[in-house]
């Protein structure tokens, strides 16, 4: 393919992009700082700061925090304006619904939880709209104002259709045209749907354990089994919005054997207690290993095996540095990781370190933070550019 050359409209948003971030990690800076960290002329800089200051990205600022460096002989200080825009983040479980509004710095400035067991996906979506007004509310922001909504769902997302296929734990979810019944739900406001453990492992790429690591497997264990990749810093959909499906990894007949969720792993332990002795939950399963149960450590020795082969195919084809575990049962790191990684050295040449992940349960409503704060910066750029929207 040949490309296409680089117009004078092209090179003025990548100046601007390149601006806007340099700002956005050192504010406050001056103009001149901002030349000299960019390399672009003065000229050129001060043009860009007009237009981020003209989209109300920027303000202008004393630079009274700068004061320790010496004195600015009165140069103009720029930093970001956090409130030019707001976001409306949504996790989607089968138990919980999770909504935060956040500014544009990625800044939550409110959120809740609220109870969904038991409705369907029309009904929670429903549910999302009422709870996007009590956090806009909270947040003393009209919900009309908000920019854009990230939702982080189960199962794999159509783009193309809008559709959430492979979603079986919430009734009426699969195949459902989410898109379409979001956007509507919440006043028209741009919305974009993920998986809910795509979005989980870029939470931690934003702000856990990924933070500065460029390739890492997030894998979430618990009622279910999912995984999201970061490859080079960025997520990873795939071809169809389906990477780290790993229950693929195995045949139907194996799954059993193999599936580290909930489910299973209680399935398993009830071979091993004496009748009727089982434990009724998972909570209950590490509790007893943790006090030193013979039948529930070897349980939980069951469940690292299980683990690491979900990630041993991870690390083998894509040679991830780091696996983050997430998830009510990939939360238990004091039983888990040591197990975890040694089977992992035994199975791959180069295994990663595993951790638990920094973020818990707020993980996936950390990542669609970040998507949401994202988009509603493309769209603030767009108008005055006219670019196509990017994922992240």
């Amino acid at each position: 393919m040949i490309a296409k050359p680089a117009t004078s409209a092209t090179l003025r948003e990548i100046n601007l992009r390149t601006v806007f971030d340099v700002i956005r990690a050192q504010a406050p800076i001056s103009r001149a700082e901002v030349a000299r960290v960019t390399g672009i002329s003065k000229p050129t800089v001060s043009a860009l700061l007009q237009d981020l200051l003209d989209l109300g990205l920027v303000a202008e600022s004393g630079g009274a925090d700068r004061q320790e460096l010496g004195p600015t002989y009165g140069a103009l200080f720029f930093a970001p304006r956090p409130e030019a825009a707001h976001v409306l983040a949504l996790d989607v479980g089968a138990r919980h619904l999770r909504g935060a509004v956040a500014n544009l710095e990625g800044e939550v400035l409110a959120r809740a939880d609220v109870e969904v067991a038991g409705q369907d996906a029309p009904q929670i979506v429903a549910t999302a709209a009422s709870l996007m007004t009590t956090v806009a509310d909270a947040a003393g922001i009209p919900a009309s104002s908000l920019q854009h909504a990230a939702v982080g769902v189960p199962g794999v997302v159509d783009l193309k259709e809008g559709r959430i296929w492979q979603a079986l734990n919430v009734p009426a979810l699969d195949g459902y045209p989410a898109q379409k019944a979001f956007t509507e739900a919440l006043g028209g406001m741009p919305v974009t749907l993920e998986n809910d453990i795509h979005l989980a492992a870029l939470g931690e790429r934003q702000s856990g354990c990924g933070a500065d690591v460029d390739n890492f497997c997030f894998l979430s264990v618990g009622t279910g089994v999912g995984a999201g990749l970061v490859l080079r810093g960025e997520l990873h959909r795939g071809f169809a919005g389906a990477a780290g499906e790993l229950d693929c990894v195995f045949d139907e007949s194996e799954i059993e054997s193999n599936d580290p969720c909930a489910a299973e792993i209680l399935r398993h332990a009830e071979t091993l207690f004496p009748a009727g002795a089982a434990p009724a939950s998972t909570e209950e399963l590490f509790s007893l290993a943790r006090a030193g149960d013979a039948h529930a450590v070897a349980a939980v020795d069951e469940e690292a095996r299980r683990i690491a082969g979900y990630l041993a195919p991870v690390a083998a084809v894509v040679d991830v540095e780091l696996a983050v575990l997430g998830g009510g049962i990939g939360l238990n790191g004091d039983l888990l990781l040591d197990r975890v990684a040694a089977r992992l050295a035994r199975r791959v040449p180069y295994p990663p370190r595993v951790e638990v992940s920094a973020l818990g349960h707020a993980a996936v409503l950390t990542g669609a933070v970040a998507l949401a704060t994202h988009e509603a910066l493309e769209q603030i750029l767009a108008a005055r550019f006219h670019a196509t929207h990017r994922r992240p």
